[in-house]
Formats: structure tokens, C-alpha cells, sequence
């Protein structure tokens, strides 16, 4: 569509548009920006104690260090597998559950109450058990993601399924369609919201998991290095993790937001 087809009032609003996101990510640059500048500032006029908060310069050499000598790849990309790995299974099997009981109303309510308490159980709290049960290699971990993410998935998709508006799905038994050919042409569709939604909270769940378990039993992985950090008392090593781990967050959270919008626009 050109320029002249398109209002000049409509072009207008495009440029407002466009204005305010880069006025909102010229914002969010500074607002960093400025919280690391004080940050060093006040380590270096000893305003903070560096010891226990560390400074950007010292984390920064930290990072290089780490970089140089090969170590941080390894860890991180220890770390990442394993919250991929648990992230995708936990999701995938979240909704073939969700699934199964939205198919059967008898095993939804026999399966309830169990979900309801495994997820007001703290998942992390049974870390250590699952560890002792799966083994203390990167199947536990990987397991202890999983635990973490699976639930909330089965009830945000199972609550989802279920609020489909039951007028479509009785015009479609009318029409002689059958339990399969509802779920895949008006439940599962309805339901990509609440998919890309559950995927966004996923991320986090699982990388809660991955850290719990790095916590107790990995030798490598950005827990491990958290740990490690703490036990020599090299606080450094410990603010590097935690803005490693932040900004891979960020990362996988963006991602899902690239294909929510892109689902978006497919959609409209």
C-alpha cells in the first residue's frame, strides 16, 4: 500500500508510534546506564562496601577473565541446554496432560485435587528429593526443571481449553465434527494466548529449577558458579552470574515476544 492511499492523518499516527518506542528504549537505555554509572560511582567513593556489591569495572574484568580463559562458555552453555531442555519438555508434556484432560471430564476430576496441591506445593522445596530419586547428574536437573514448569502449565491450558465458548463446539458436534477435529480447529487455535503467555512464565520456572538443582549437585552451570562464588567469597564471580543469567532471561523472554507478535499480525 503506498504513501498515497494511506491518510496523512494515518501516517501521522505511524510516526507517533514510532516515536514512543524508541522514546521507551532510549528510556530503558538510560535508566541502565545511569543505575551502573552510580553504581561505580558510589564503589568508588567508597560509598558502598565492594566486597559485599562488587562494581561494575570489577565485574566487567571478571567477565573478561572468564571469557579469555574459556570457562564461561562452558558453564553458560551447560546451564542453557539443560533450561532448554527441561523448558521444552516441561511445556510440551504441560499441554499433552492439559490435553488428555480436557478429553476425558471423568479423569479432570478424578486429577483436580492433585494438581491443585502439587501446585501450591514450593517445587523447589522437592528439589533435593527428585535429585536422590533421577541421579545427580544433568537428569536431575534437567527433571527439577521440568517439575517446576509442568504444572502451571497443565492448569493454565487446561483452564484455558475449558473456557472455549461452548456455542462453537456444540455448532460443530451439530455439524457431526468429531472430539479431534474440536481440538484442533477450535480449542487448540483459541488456546495460543494462553500458550505464548504459559511460555513466558515458563522461562523463568525453568530456569529456577535449572539453578536449584546447579545449587545442590552440578559441577558446572551458572548455579555452580553462584555457589562457587559465595563459598570463596568472591562476590564478583556471584554478580557476574546473576547478570549473565538475567540478561540469557531476557533473551529467551524476547524471543517468545518475537513470535507473539508475529502471531499477532498473522492472526489480524
Amino acid at each position: 500500500m503506498s504513501n498515497k492511499i494511506i491518510s496523512k492523518e494515518h501516517i501521522e499516527y505511524l510516526e507517533t508510534i514510532k516515536r514512543r518506542k524508541r522514546t521507551i528504549l532510549i528510556t530503558q537505555i538510560s535508566v541502565l546506564v545511569i543505575g551502573l554509572t552510580l553504581w561505580e560511582l558510589a564503589a568508588k567513593l567508597n560509598l558502598i562496601d565492594t566486597f559485599l556489591t562488587s562494581s561494575p569495572t570489577d565485574i566487567w574484568n571478571m567477565l573478561v577473565e572468564y571469557t579469555q580463559n574459556g570457562d564461561l562458555f562452558h558453564h553458560v552453555g551447560i546451564s542453557v541446554l539443560e533450561t532448554i531442555v527441561g523448558f521444552t519438555v516441561g511445556t510440551v508434556l504441560g499441554v499433552i496432560v492439559a490435553i488428555g484432560l480436557w478429553w476425558s471430564n471423568f479423569l479432570a476430576k478424578v486429577l483436580e485435587p492433585y494438581l491443585v496441591i502439587l501446585n501450591s506445593l514450593p517445587k523447589t522445596a522437592l528439589a533435593p528429593i527428585i535429585i536422590i530419586w533421577i541421579g545427580t547428574g544433568y537428569t536431575g536437573i534437567i527433571v527439577t526443571a521440568i517439575t517446576v514448569s509442568i504444572i502451571i502449565t497443565i492448569m493454565n491450558m487446561f483452564n484455558s481449553f475449558m473456557s472455549v465458548d461452548e456455542d462453537k463446539i456444540k455448532l460443530l458436534e451439530t455439524f457431526g465434527a468429531t472430539k479431534f477435529q474440536i481440538l484442533q480447529k477450535v480449542i487448540l487455535p483459541y488456546s495460543i494466548p494462553a500458550m505464548i503467555n504459559t511460555l513466558k512464565v515458563n522461562i523463568g520456572l525453568s530456569w529456577v529449577g535449572v539453578i536449584v538443582g546447579e545449587f545442590l549437585v552440578s559441577r558446572a552451570g551458572i548455579g555452580y558458579l553462584l555457589v562457587y562464588g559465595m563459598q570463596v567469597f568472591q562476590f564478583d564471580l556471584v554478580m557476574l552470574g546473576v547478570f549473565i543469567l538475567a540478561m540469557i532471561s531476557a533473551l529467551m523472554y524476547k524471543s517468545v515476544s518475537i513470535i507473539e507478535n508475529k502471531f499477532i499480525k498473522w492472526h489480524k
